[in-house]
């Protein structure tokens, strides 16, 4: 029998603690899949859509994220003002559109407008999932069970290229566009059915553009979630720098051919695990401190694996890669819980607004840092590990700059 989700932000109770963490953790995957999926197509279907270039197919992958950066905003305010269940109805709806746009798509322009769309449908699953856990958790208790989302999330990109592949067996790309659809159609469902509404209605605040603005500029003007936000996106973008180039790197250039999506799952596996020890880790250690020694991590493994890489003009064996990538990839496990919560630990009030400025704040930066690194890939690993190098110490300054001027925030 599940037991009770211990809540500590609302009186709506959640009952089935198991059942709540699997159904935001696949609500949060639905991104994931949308983009995970599609690696082992990519260049499958640049080629059977006419893309101009080789480094075009990596749009495939960032359309998704410029969708989630244009979707958030909507998302929050409306979930504040009539319920986080029907702000998740509407985004699952536009998701759908896009992936039968995708679908039926003839051109690759046709493509990416699909892929916005399914972005901006799959960011209200991810910002109104974050609303509810703030909902019912704060403090440490959240950032735990953000980890372990994380944790049952993250098995979603681990296995989400081997599904590709998988597919790409029996199938052209357009089946992968169909396994899309069905995982939507479930995930609405379950919601539908099982899950009750998170957010009281006497919480919740008359729709209108005034009070939108007004928690626009409570967030932004919130000096240490907007650094959290900040940071939070800089590290983001280093994580969309290696989705959109890993495909041509390490199933291309290093020819691992099929093991591509094994190689990658693992790597995943290494962010859930990393997780998962974070869930433990918050609740006896500072969230800052945990970010500081996580950025400290990246940095320093990031410098090391720069110098070592000239010996081999920018192509060290896999072996040596691929370790670097689990070190690094450990810290990012770490970071964004953390940082999420961070940001939005002083703003419960306004949680709905509050998740879709940051969120929005994030997916900008990520996908302006990502497309950078992404599109200066050159056939070595030099422009993935100076971008992890660089956003890493630049969000450690934010970090320590916000300990520094506020010390260390007391979440319990």
């Amino acid at each position: 029998m599940s037991t009770p989700v211990h809540s500590t932000a609302t009186s709506t109770p959640v009952k089935h603690s198991k059942e709540f963490v699997a159904l935001m953790a696949m609500l949060m995957s639905m991104v994931a899949l949308t983009i995970d999926s599609m690696l082992p197509a990519l260049a499958q279907i640049a080629q059977d859509l006419n893309a101009d270039h080789a480094n075009d197919a990596q749009f495939i992958i960032g359309a998704v994220f410029l969708g989630m950066a244009l979707g958030q905003m909507i998302y929050g305010p409306i979930s504040d003002s009539f319920g986080r269940k029907p702000a998740i109805y509407l985004g699952v709806s536009i998701f759908i559109v896009g992936d039968i746009i995708s679908l039926m798509a003839s051109d690759f322009h046709t493509m990416l407008i699909g892929r916005v769309l399914q972005g901006m449908g799959a960011s209200a699953c991810r910002v109104v999932s974050l609303a509810m856990i703030r909902d019912c958790f704060s403090g440490r208790h959240m950032a735990r069970v953000m980890s372990l989302i994380m944790l049952v999330f993250i098995m979603v990109p681990a296995i989400a290229p081997s599904i590709g592949q998988l597919i790409l067996i029996f199938a052209e790309w357009h089946g992968i566009f169909w396994v899309l659809l069905g995982f939507s159609l479930t995930a609405v469902v379950w919601l539908a059915l099982r899950q009750p509404e998170t957010l009281d209605i006497e919480k919740r605040v008359p729709f209108s553009l005034a009070n939108i603005w007004i928690g626009i500029k409570e967030t932004i003007n919130h000096n240490s979630s907007r650094n959290y936000t900040i940071a939070g996106g800089i590290m983001f973008g280093a994580l969309v720098g290696y989705l959109t180039s890993s495909q041509q790197l390490l199933q291309i250039r290093y020819g691992l051919g099929d093991l591509f999506s094994v190689y990658f799952g693992l790597l995943a596996l290494t962010i859930g695990l990393a997780s998962f020890a974070n869930s433990r880790l918050v609740m006896k250690i500072n969230m800052e401190k945990l970010c500081i020694y996580a950025l400290c991590l990246i940095s320093v493994a990031s410098l090391a694996f720069f110098l070592m890489s000239l010996l081999f003009k920018g192509l060290p064996p896999f072996p040596i890669l691929f370790a670097y990538l689990m070190i690094a990839f450990s810290g990012f496990g770490i970071l964004f819980g953390n940082f999420n919560a961070l940001a939005v630990h002083a703003l419960g009030h306004i949680a709905g607004v509050a998740n879709s400025v940051i969120s929005t704040i994030q997916t900008l930066i990520s996908v302006l840092v990502g497309s950078i690194i992404g599109q200066l890939f050159d056939d070595t690993v030099f422009p993935l590990v100076i971008g992890f190098f660089f956003c890493s110490t630049l969000a450690l300054v934010i970090v320590l700059r916000v300990r520094h001027k506020y010390g260390y925030s007391d979440m319990n």
